[in-house]
């Protein structure tokens, strides 16, 4: 499998250092721990409340930011066989909303972020958190078990 990324950093913050090669990483380790071996494209964008806000808006009717939106696909079935990659689609990512979780939830922004790029791209997979709780709890163990594969504890668990 090879990943290509399009990495669209608008908004930066020095309690955050990402870097490319580190979100090659951690998407490459989810799409490998869901059986993904298909060459794939993702664009990821870090943006601001604002950008955020707007997107959250438009597409989910949520007039707030949030830390993560997820865009998956639209190319139609019978384009995919053409192309070099299969497109999983584009997540947007929202810089504050990370840092402000993290802090609340006493985690290393980070440790937040990256959690935040594994759920993301699970739901360009399809997974959905939001369709039952047994989705949700299929969704939670994916995301726990790509996030030990990386050295990161449980985000699900109680904070002391």
């Amino acid at each position: 499998m090879k990943l290509s990324l399009s990495l669209q950093q608008d908004f930066k913050h020095p309690a955050l250092d990402i870097k490319r090669a580190y979100i090659k990483k951690v998407v490459e380790t989810t799409l490998r721990h869901v059986d993904m071996d298909a060459d794939c494209e993702i664009g990821i964008a870090c943006v601001d409340n604002e950008e955020s806000q707007q997107l959250n808006l438009q597409y989910r009717e949520k007039d707030k930011p949030t830390n993560v939106l997820s865009f998956p696909s639209e190319v139609p079935e019978e384009i995919l066989p053409m192309l070099d990659a299969l497109p999983l689609g584009d997540l947007v990512i929202c810089i504050p909303v990370v840092l402000r979780e993290a802090e609340e939830q006493a985690k290393s922004a980070l440790d937040h972020f990256t959690h935040m790029l594994v759920h993301g791209t699970l739901h360009l997979l399809g997974y959905d958190h939001e369709t039952s709780e047994a989705d949700a709890e299929e969704m939670e163990t994916i995301e726990i078990e790509i996030l030990a594969k990386l050295g990161l504890s449980n985000p699900y668990a109680e904070q002391d």
